[in-house]
């Protein structure tokens, strides 16, 4: 008579919490009072290791005071307390706690890597990707002029991106597609209105008018709750709408297939609390009808890393989001870095979890908070 073996139970021992400061390639304003540009961006990295040193990383884009009194007061513990079998278990160590995704993913993201490189199992594998290779997109953002518009287009054309989203708002839409367009016919274009769009007459008009130059897809024109607009939209509309921001959980996913409200999904780790959501986000999305592409969050190559995993997943049919000609930052904390060859990135199959090498060199470098937290405390 055969004995079941017993499940094994992973134990977090320590987590490393890093605040980190990174130079900007190509600083942008961003509203401040004084009207200059910020030179810099932080991000907060996470390091779980278990008793034996094996160890995971995962990353929380948004590094403000409140995202590192959360992880480190209330999230980081629960996890050191919290014994798991599968990834897919770790959140049951702060389901009592307040929602906080982007600290829930850093957390998760790393407790995949862990469990990854514990098993010499490569991340995209252990998720149920089967995709050798991700096809890449990039966002141009709003320029000064059309010309310089079609300036970025081809600085990232020439980069071999093989889709270009056009961030558009009221009064920045039709004429810039058409100028893109114009100078490149045969170009793969979508654009996102980051919910800019009402239901005014003259707002419609213009996303109607897009309907007619064949874009992959216009995306989150309306804003976050408004889940009926975008059902309407879509009911007018032959180009496909897709969701970003309106879908932070999986109830809001399967409320926005109830109603109809869309046909692509931007899948970002960062705003479902994980890879354990999105990867459930993910087959609902397949299961409904929907496309699928990795949005981005201009993340380290952490971050970066494990959207790739995440994009090699079978229903990722549409170019996943990654940063554009030159990158986001000057200096990044993996080896090797993550970017695309002529619009495309490999995944990487032959080392275990995310499948990089981090710089704890760099990170070191880059550091500008870091704590250690241990079960033992």
């Amino acid at each position: 008579m055969s004995r079941t073996e017993p499940a094994t139970l992973t134990r977090v021992a320590t987590v490393d919490v890093t605040r980190v400061r990174l130079p900007l390639v190509h600083p942008k304003p961003r509203h401040r009072p004084d009207g200059g540009r910020p030179r810099f961006a932080e991000r907060i990295l996470v390091r779980v290791c278990d008793p034996s040193g094996a160890s995971g990383w995962g990353e929380v884009p948004v590094a403000d005071s409140e995202r590192w009194r959360s992880l480190v007061r209330d999230f980081a513990p629960a996890l050191l307390r919290h014994a798991w079998q599968r990834p897919t278990d770790v959140a049951a160590a702060w389901e009592d706690l307040p929602a906080d995704p982007a600290v829930e993913s850093g957390l998760d993201i790393a407790c995949w890597d862990l469990w990854s490189r514990q098993r010499g199992t490569p991340l995209s594998h252990a998720l149920g990707g089967s995709r050798t290779a991700v096809t890449a997109g990039v966002t141009v953002t709003r320029q000064p002029s059309l010309e310089s518009l079609v300036y970025e287009v081809n600085r990232q054309v020439g980069s071999g991106f093989r889709r270009i989203r056009l961030e558009i708002e009221p009064g920045w839409d039709v004429e810039a597609v058409r100028a893109v367009q114009a100078a490149y016919p045969f170009l793969v274009l979508q654009v996102t209105g980051s919910g800019r769009y009402t239901e005014d007459p003259e707002h419609l008009a213009a996303l109607h008018a897009l309907d007619e130059y064949g874009l992959l897809a216009i995306e989150q024109p309306f804003p976050a709750g408004d889940l009926a607009a975008h059902a309407r939209l879509r009911r007018d509309l032959r180009t496909p709408v897709a969701l970003d921001s309106s879908i932070d959980s999986l109830e809001t996913l399967d409320e926005a297939i109830r109603l109809e409200a869309a046909g692509a999904l931007n899948l970002r780790p960062a705003r479902m609390g994980g890879l354990t959501p999105a990867r459930r986000a993910h087959d609902r999305a397949v299961d409904a009808g929907w496309q699928v592409w990795c949005g981005a969050d201009q993340e380290t190559g952490i971050g970066r890393a494990a959207h790739v995993a995440l994009a090699s997943l079978p229903g990722v049919t549409l170019p996943s989001e990654t940063s554009g000609a030159g990158g986001w930052f000057t200096r990044d904390v993996v080896s090797p870095p993550v970017r695309s060859d002529d619009g495309v990135i490999p995944v990487p199959l032959t080392q275990p979890g995310l499948g990089h090498t981090v710089d704890e060199r760099a990170v070191r470098a880059l550091a500008v908070r870091s704590t250690r937290l241990s079960a033992e405390d």
